[in-house]
Order: C-alpha cells, then structure tokens, then sequence
C-alpha cells in the first residue's frame, strides 16, 4: 500500500482498514461478517491455544469478529469434517494439525484430505516430549525404558489421540527401543494434560506447547525430546536421537486450511494477514512462551508439506498396523 497524504482524521485512518485492502486486492467485500476458525480439540490443547494468541490481532486486521469454535471429537476429524462440508467462502477455517494428515490413512473418512480442503498457511511447528509425573520413580527415559521392558504393556501413556502424532512417534520409540507401553488415547490435549497433572496416567507424549509451563514449574519431568537438536525452550532436556534412537524426528504443526474452493484472493488475502500477526512482537512472544517456532509459508508451500505429510506418516501407520481402535 502506497503512502497517502493527509492520512490524520480517524475517518481516513479507518479507509486504510483491512477490509479497504481486501477490496483492493480483489476480495470483494470478503469480510463483510464474522469469520469463524474452527479447533478440532476440546479448550485446552495445543490447536486452541494457538488460535487464541492469533484471534485478537487477526480480529483487527480482518475488521471483522474472528470467533475460535472447539469442535473436538474422533482425533480431530469431526472438525475436519465440518470445515470440509463447509461453504467455501472464506468464512469457515480449521486450525488443524498433523493428525489431518495421519487421519487420511487412519480412519475412513468421508473425504480425501487434498481434495477436501483450500490450504492457507502453516503456522508454526514444535516437539513432542515424553513427560512424566514427579510421583514416578523415572529420572530419566532409560529407566522409563528398563520398566516398561520388566513389565510390558503396564506403563500407560497418555496421547491426544489415536494416530495423532505424539501415539505415532511413541510407537516408533517403542518398535525401535524394543519395549511396549499401554496407550491411552484422548479427546483432546486438555484433557490428557489434566490427568498427567493429577498422576492419574504416568506418561503424556505432548507437543511441548501446552506442557511446557508445567515443566518449567517442576509440576512435569521431561524425559526426551523429538527433535533431532537440542530446544531454546527446554535447555537440558535430551533429544531422542541422543538417547540411542539416532535420527529420530517426530514435529507437530498447526496449519490453516478452508473448505476445497475457496477463490484465490481470499485465500491470498488470509495467507497474508496470519503472517502479518505473526509478525506482530506480542504474537512472537506469545508463541516463544508456548515453545512454538514460527512458520507462515504460502498456500502452495502449505499444500506441498500436507501431502509429504500424508505420504511419510502413512507408511508409518500401515507398517505398524496402527488402526483407529488401537
């Protein structure tokens, strides 16, 4: 947008509102309503407080109420449905995450995944990590390890749900460090928070979003990470790949996607005002205190990661025979 003189009266201020730069831009009037982001996940989790930390600002810019909705049920697919079966006028979004893509080999689903959705921005990625609570004997993974192989399948371990990625990656450490642990599959990242705060599941694979406070308050112990570097975020606790699993790498990410038709210079316009919150200090601040890593790519960069996405984490699942009732 160009510099314009006499630019002082509020009116003048309010004709260089977003909206006035969706019409430029060949929006329409796009947004001339509400614009609703729906969370796959009950309050609490990762994806709910993600959209949170982008609602107000993208309220701002869009000119318009962004209303976050929790729509949580069957490891985020019943959202996903929902958005898919959607109008495709820029009103309905889905801040979704890897299990979007997982759940295109998990479940029958009523829809193909790139067929289904108009794919926005990738907002941002971070680690899961293995926790535990402080009431167990576990000081470190090895001994979580040694006790999972005295006894097998005794050891619970809580996930947002079944082939979510945290139940994907638990999976993979468990088939390559030969030992097994019971899963217990939950609606939602708050929900399995509460329990592993209160002791009543003795380990909780977690995006280190919703689990990072808690760590930092003692009220958590960290027993490895699964990312291949050492995290800013959780200086001192070590990487799976440094604890005899070399190479090991499981990421979340929350990505924004719309129903399948959404025209370009809405989908556009979208891409360029989540990476203009991103932008903002508060935003980057906010997100670094989650423990999250910006992202903000373009719709094409977006789609081409769901489908490798789709691809990588599908062979998993079919290898190990991983099924929604598992």
């Amino acid at each position: 947008m160009q510099r314009r003189k006499l630019l002082t009266a509020p009116a003048a201020l309010a004709a260089l509102s977003a909206p006035r730069l969706g019409l430029a831009q060949g929006t329409g009037s796009w947004p001339d309503r509400p614009v609703r982001i729906v969370v796959p996940y009950p309050p609490g989790g990762s994806n709910d407080t993600v959209a949170r930390i982008l609602q107000p600002k993208l309220t701002e810019l869009l000119g318009r109420p962004v209303v976050v909705e929790n729509r949580a049920g069957a490891s985020g697919s019943v959202g996903s449905s929902e958005t898919a079966r959607s109008a495709p006028d820029g009103y309905t979004w889905l801040l979704a995450n890897d299990t979007l893509a997982t759940n295109e080999t998990l479940m029958n689903l009523p829809y193909r995944v790139m067929q289904a959705f108009s794919f926005c921005t990738m907002v941002g990625t971070c680690p899961y990590a293995l926790v535990t609570h402080p009431s167990t004997p576990f000081r470190n993974f090895q001994q979580m390890v040694e006790a999972a192989k005295a006894r097998p399948q005794t050891l619970n371990y809580a996930t947002t749900g079944v082939g979510s990625g945290a139940h994907i990656a638990t999976v993979l450490l468990q088939q390559r460090g030969d030992f097994k642990l019971e899963h217990v599959p939950y609606r939602g990242g708050g929900p399995a928070l509460q329990d592993a705060l209160a002791g009543h599941v003795p380990l909780f694979m977690s995006n280190i979003v919703i689990i990072l406070p808690h760590i930092r308050a003692g009220a958590l112990r960290p027993l490895g990470l699964t990312q291949q570097t050492d995290s800013r975020y959780l200086p001192g606790v070590v990487p799976f790949t440094r604890q005899g699993f070399p190479g090991f790498e499981a990421l979340t990410y929350w990505q924004l996607v719309g129903p399948a038709g959404i025209p370009q210079p809405i989908l556009d316009r979208m891409q360029r005002a989540v990476k203009q919150v991103l932008a903002e200090p508060n935003v980057q601040a906010r997100m670094a205190e989650q423990g999250a890593d910006i992202v903000g790519s373009t719709p094409a960069e977006t789609a081409a990661f769901v489908r490798s996405e789709i691809e990588k984490w599908g062979a998993v699942i079919r290898d190990n025979n991983i099924r929604a009732d598992s």
